[in-house]
């Protein structure tokens, strides 16, 4: 590897694993997914995700239109987001996407889609869902960027921590 892949990857590394971009992965129910349509043009998606701990899974019926669309273009993005006003905080990810189908229901649809659910109500959603689903698309993106952000803590975009830094000192 180069040196400069190496310092991508290291970047890469700590902002995925920073514990608030974990919480992030592991806690929030929906991901906002950009991919590029059949038509060529952009589409952002809410869709459930599960963070496996190297890549990001999302699952979908087999004829959903993102399945063809993300098969021919594999590049993607994602930001998984809370809303809290000024303390803010968002993960946003560039990636690279394979498609497989697969019969029946991943255990990563399962697991995206019980977040926030108690043990009961997993149980009779797993139910339904096998009694529906064949076969279904998994998704799973290989992070190639990312970047954490926290509005309330100060992590801010590049742009957007230039302007703060040149920002008058009589005006703070």
């Amino acid at each position: 590897m180069t040196p400069q892949r190496d310092q991508q990857i290291d970047v890469l590394t700590r902002e995925l694993s920073h514990p608030d971009a974990q919480q992030l992965l592991t806690t929030q129910a929906l991901a906002r997914l950009a991919y590029t349509g059949s038509d060529g043009l952009p589409r952002v998606i809410p869709i459930g995700f599960h963070w496996d701990g190297e890549q990001i899974i999302v699952c979908t019926v087999p004829a959903s239109p993102k399945v063809p669309a993300v098969q021919a273009r594999h590049h993607v993005a994602l930001t998984i987001d809370t809303d809290a006003g000024p303390a803010s905080r968002a993960l946003s990810v560039r990636g690279v996407a394979s498609v497989e189908i697969v019969d029946g229901v991943p255990d990563e649809y399962l697991a995206a889609s019980t977040k926030g659910m108690d043990a009961e109500q997993a149980r009779q959603f797993e139910a339904q869902v096998r009694n529906v689903h064949k076969k279904m698309a998994r998704i799973s993106i290989r992070p190639l960027w990312a970047r954490f952000y926290d509005f309330g803590a100060g992590r801010l975009p590049e742009s957007l921590q230039k302007v703060v830094d040149d920002e008058p000192r009589a005006t703070r």
